[in-house]
């Protein structure tokens, strides 16, 4: 097992996480699902709040695919984490990026933007920082492929597509373009399959009669994965139906296949070259470097061990939640999805709020599966919950509308709702926007 942080922080008057004297204060590092349900739980307990992000708005993840592949703009699935403030008065929000934590001082050092070094005291702390891309010790790979966890990587994802088109469009050279027209995403759950199903869509439909030289619906779409099938957190029946479904809109599946090299002229997977100007890591994750600063056992992945309570044995006052945590239930992992990351996070807020009053803990966290859903284009989607299975138009229907329903606010449910009705009828795309002039291959 790690050993504990012991860093000493430079002697700087802290930043107190309250200004009223008695109150506990709860520190939450990370306003994504986790942190905002375990911030929106202690809304009624007499503590002070103050929730980090070295970002200032909360993204809606389940749809970020969409913004990579132009569907809807950045603002439609995104909300200001600040905004919290104004609905909950024991709460504060600070722009700040963690530099280290001492679980024996009870404190935290964090980077201020334009501010410097600030060190924050807490009674309460909890870590729900998210994952990043994992490239499996390949960390080289992220120059060539990039993974999609927030809207930079959203738009720079964009991008690419975007200006693969123009860049085959422009050249004169067949191998060229053709390279340009491959696009190639490495991993086969829920984000590759949607994001692979969302390219094919946009070639086929929505730029088809964009270009003079060119057929976007003749690019090559090449989705990898190691294992045996596609999506194999869902059945193996579903799996099937996905995979179908995807040959269907033209996307070339291919398990079992290792990807030994990405570069800038493609991968090389299973010993063969294929050239692509655009390749996506879709597959593997790692937990945030904040993680490793509690000095706790983690997993491969870095993400921490947790007890029944979400918290970690070196600091039972220290709890980590969502994607930074894992823990088993009934033999299996906890998923690292959307439910259950806001389920931890109320979670730890109940168990914050009793102990802040004097109760008992009561009982140890369970996972409570609601189901799990994969959208594959357009009128097509699959469902598993419990002994349901289901899959197609209708199954698709229920995607869209639970998805529109828990967008973080009601503007944004509005104009997801008016630009998929656009979409829908029309198969155009909306924020079709390059940020920066593409550049063409080096020679």
């Amino acid at each position: 097992m790690s050993t504990v942080l012991t860093k000493s922080f430079p002697q700087e008057k802290p930043i107190v996480a309250n200004a009223v004297r008695g109150k506990k204060r709860v520190l939450i590092v990370g306003g994504g699902f986790a942190g905002i349900a375990a911030a929106q739980a202690l809304k009624r307990t007499d503590v002070e709040i103050t929730l980090i992000d070295r970002r200032n708005h909360h993204i809606f993840q389940p749809l970020l695919y969409q913004v990579a592949t132009a569907v809807l703009a950045p603002s439609e699935i995104a909300a200001p984490i600040r905004q919290l403030e104004a609905k909950q008065k024991n709460l504060s929000v600070l722009l700040a990026e963690i530099t280290g934590i001492d679980l024996r001082a009870r404190a935290v050092e964090a980077i201020c933007p334009g501010i410097g070094s600030r060190k924050l005291e807490y009674d309460f702390l909890v870590i729900a920082t998210g994952m990043r891309p994992g490239y499996f010790g390949n960390d080289e790979f992220a120059r060539f492929a990039p993974g999609l966890k927030n809207l930079n990587d959203a738009e720079t994802i964009r991008t690419k597509i975007l200006s693969a088109f123009e860049l085959a469009e422009s050249t004169d050279d067949e191998k060229e373009r053709a390279r340009q027209m491959t696009f190639i995403l490495v991993g086969a759950g829920p984000s590759g399959v949607e994001l692979a199903a969302s390219i094919a869509h946009m070639a086929a439909v929505t730029l088809r009669k964009n270009f003079r030289k060119i057929d976007p619906a003749k690019s090559r779409i090449v989705l990898l994965d190691g294992g045996a099938r596609i999506l194999p957190t869902f059945a193996e029946s579903l799996s099937r139906k996905a995979a179908k479904r995807l040959t269907k809109l033209g996307v070339e599946v291919s398990t079992s296949v290792k990807v030994e090299k990405v570069d800038d002229q493609g991968v090389i997977a299973a010993g063969v070259r294929i050239p692509s100007a655009t390749v996506l890591w879709t597959a593997g994750v790692s937990a945030s470097p904040v993680v490793k600063m509690l000095g706790t056992k983690t997993d491969r992945a870095g993400r921490a061990f947790v007890g029944a309570f979400m918290d970690i044995p070196e600091a039972p006052n220290v709890f980590v939640v969502g994607d930074a945590a894992t823990m088993s239930q009934d033999g299996h992992p906890v998923p690292g999805v959307a439910q259950a990351a806001i389920q931890e996070g109320r979670f730890v807020g109940h168990v914050i709020a009793n102990r802040v009053r004097g109760r008992e803990d009561g009982q140890p966290f369970r996972y409570r599966d609601k189901g799990n859903m994969a959208v594959v284009g357009k009128n097509f989607a699959i469902l598993e919950a419990g002994h349901l299975r289901s899959s197609g138009f209708v199954t698709w229907l229920v995607w869209a509308v639970l998805h529109v329903l828990t967008l973080p606010q009601l503007q944004n449910r509005f104009r997801v709702q008016t630009q998929w009705f656009w979409s829908y009828l029309t198969g155009q795309r909306s924020s079709r926007l390059i940020s920066e002039a593409p550049r063409p291959p080096a020679s």
